[in-house]
């Protein structure tokens, strides 16, 4: 994840690892992370109710472009530990170093999340556990620690399959307490009544993303959806190992591009059983937003690696994947900080602050309110670009 963006490129390698090629830089999974997080930013800041439908999370069953961002980013995750992990143990890095360093790493992204949740107020009575970051934290120790123990892709695939069919027998055939059995006392994939959702009403209740006073709902990164979302890091990983083998760059291309179309076509099948659902984190979503991360990367892939189109519409994307997580955080807290603690009294007497006032003395001029809430997004995000290109100028690489 965020850790190998800052590796220097090497090429001692450990004796260990002679048989792979060679450590070094990945350009391409770069532009793949700092896309990822622009339009990350871009869709977590879209504009409001005159935003575009593609800018904007599919209600329940169903599949936007917005839905692919979160898990093309545990996807990128994915990958990059295959190349983290490789480059430090090249260096002679032992691997029980890795693990606790691992394990540093995944609790501070928890603690990151916990603060963007609850910043600036920190409530602890309804305090949000959950959350992005949460997520990210938790696929990158198990794929971490899974890689560290064994680097076969024969085990990933294994476990990929036990990931996303064990979900699936989990939240179709396994009755939910109180309630009974999904597609037949209850609708399958009820938005409410579902076994993600119990476990997570009864885990945390108070402390979910949808939440009431008097109702629970539930948490669109709640528990038991982390086991396919590991689904979703593994499938990273496979990549990842395959770009790190010593086949020539037009065969990961075109292997990219096959796993690609392989992930889609089955997954869309799955999904006339197991629908879409980004919410729940479905197995079919699983290989249908794998399957366009495949793509991202095949593109950036063939692009960079195969091509050798590097200058110019690469800076952009390094720049914000060079400081991915930083990026988030500070996207997120922003808004907390402009929108919260410091709201002034605006001309008509009404209160405001910063950023609304002057969205609305600028982009909010635009007639069309698609434009308008687009042309927000985009600005919010080049706001954003500020700092991360200001640590980048200054070869500052945030780790977490």
């Amino acid at each position: 994840m965020q850790t190998s963006l800052s590796e220097k490129q090497t090429t001692a390698v450990n004796p260990a690892f002679a048989g792979k090629s060679p450590i070094k830089r990945l350009l391409s999974l770069d532009v793949v992370r700092g896309i990822t997080i622009a339009f990350m930013i871009m869709v977590n800041n879209n504009g409001g109710p005159g935003s575009w439908h593609f800018m904007n999370h599919a209600q329940w069953n169903g599949l936007t472009p917005t839905d692919l961002v979160f898990p093309t980013f545990v996807f990128v995750v994915g990958v990059s530990v295959v190349f983290a992990t490789e480059a430090r143990l090249a260096k002679g890095a032992a691997r029980s170093e890795l693990a606790r360093h691992a394990v540093i790493r995944t609790i501070v992204l928890i603690l990151f999340g916990i603060i963007v949740n609850s910043f600036p107020y920190f409530h602890l009575a309804h305090m949000r556990f959950y959350g992005v970051l949460q997520r990210i934290a938790v696929c990158y120790l198990v794929v971490s620690l899974f890689y560290l123990w064994d680097q076969r892709a024969s085990t990933k695939w294994m476990a990929l399959a036990g990931c996303l069919i064990g979900y699936w027998v989990l939240v179709r055939w396994v009755p939910i307490p109180g309630i009974g059995m999904p597609g037949r006392d209850v609708p399958f994939m009820d938005v409410e009544r579902n076994l993600v959702s119990y476990i997570d009403q009864h885990l945390f209740p108070h402390h979910l993303y949808l939440y009431s006073p008097d109702h629970n709902v539930r948490d669109p990164e709640g528990l038991l959806s982390d086991l396919p979302a590991i689904g979703t890091a593994l499938m990273g990983m496979l990549a990842g190992i395959w770009l790190r083998s010593k086949r020539s760059v037009s065969i990961k291309t075109a292997g990219l591009a096959i796993a690609c179309i392989t992930s889609l076509v089955i997954g869309y099948l799955w999904s006339m059983e197991f629908p879409l659902n980004k919410n729940m984190w479905t197995s079919s979503f699983v290989l249908v937003a794998g399957g366009y991360s495949l793509a991202l990367l095949t593109f950036a892939h063939f692009t960079i690696e195969q091509m050798n189109w590097r200058k110019g519409w690469t800076y952009p994307w390094i720049v914000f994947g060079s400081n991915a997580i930083a990026a988030y955080m500070f996207s997120e807290l922003v808004p907390g900080i402009f929108g919260e603690l410091l709201q002034f009294r605006g001309a008509d007497g009404r209160m405001t602050n910063p950023l609304a006032w002057t969205a609305m003395h600028t982009v909010m001029r635009i007639p069309d309110p698609h434009w308008a809430a687009f042309a927000f997004s985009v600005s919010f995000c080049a706001f954003c670009f500020i700092p991360v290109w200001i640590l980048y100028k200054k070869k500052i690489f945030l780790k977490v």
